[in-house]
């Protein structure tokens, strides 16, 4: 069994999931029969060295990308059926993501750039900017509200970002590399609020990261190297297994 094998009280189950890119003789098979699950409110690292496919499995999760076989549960409903709106609003409302990269629009204002997620939502634009403030209160930057993104620091620049994966009050929080452009310092605070999110907040945190101190913070550490699981530390037993 390659990973923990899902049960039906997993928020996301992962059942022989399987992705490649590419056709003969320069296909690559990123993802080789990964399976696992991830309960309500638990933070999880996803590690392991550049190409081994832990990106992909992060984008396969929060359903930017589709598995090309397996199945994929999300609160116990088959993502496979997830089509046009259906799929952007369920990707909206759920998740919210953090990465490396900021991918802060530089002439936008702070809270312009927070409240993207509920314009795309179609929020009507009173209820964007309350939220959006609610938000940015919540990270202490409500005071940078109107400044443009390119004044911040990286830290604040990151901190609008997580206020950002925040504003539609989701149920999980993708974190590719978070503290990746940092400096230590930074890095640590900005871990602080994923954490307090984790536990204060109960938002199920997932973080994609070659940083073992950053893992090492997490519930569970999931290793996966050429595309397969090669350890589940932390992983609860399977329902109904024999000890």
């Amino acid at each position: 069994m390659n990973g923990t094998a899902p049960t039906s009280t997993a928020l996301i189950a992962a059942r022989n999931i399987v992705k490649s890119y590419g056709t003969g003789a320069n296909r690559f098979e990123a993802l080789k029969g990964v399976s696992f699950d991830i309960r309500e409110g638990e933070s999880v690292a996803i590690v392991g060295k550049s190409g081994s496919g832990k990106s992909t499995l992060m984008h396969v999760l929060a359903l930017l990308d589709s598995p090309d076989g397996g199945e994929l549960l999300l609160a116990g409903q088959d993502t496979a059926r997830l089509r046009g709106r259906a799929l952007n609003r369920t990707r909206n409302r759920t998740f919210g993501f953090v990465f490396q990269q900021f991918f802060l629009t530089a002439n936008q204002t702070v809270l312009e750039n927070v409240v993207l997620p509920l314009r795309i939502a179609g929020v009507a634009r009173g209820e964007r900017r309350r939220r959006g403030m609610a938000a940015l209160e919540q990270l202490q930057l409500a005071d940078k509200a109107r400044n443009k993104a390119t004044a911040l620091s990286g830290g604040q620049k990151q901190r609008a970002v997580i206020a950002r994966a925040l504003v539609n009050d989701p149920r999980i929080i993708f974190a590719d590399e978070p503290t990746g452009n940092l400096d230590s310092a930074t890095g640590a605070v900005v871990e602080d609020i994923l954490f307090a999110l984790n536990r204060e907040h109960g938002i199920t945190l997932i973080v994609v990261t070659h940083d073992d101190d950053l893992a090492a913070r997490c519930d569970r550490r999931i290793h996966i190297r050429d595309g397969r699981i090669t350890t589940d530390d932390g992983a609860r037993p399977t329902e109904g297994a024999v000890a």
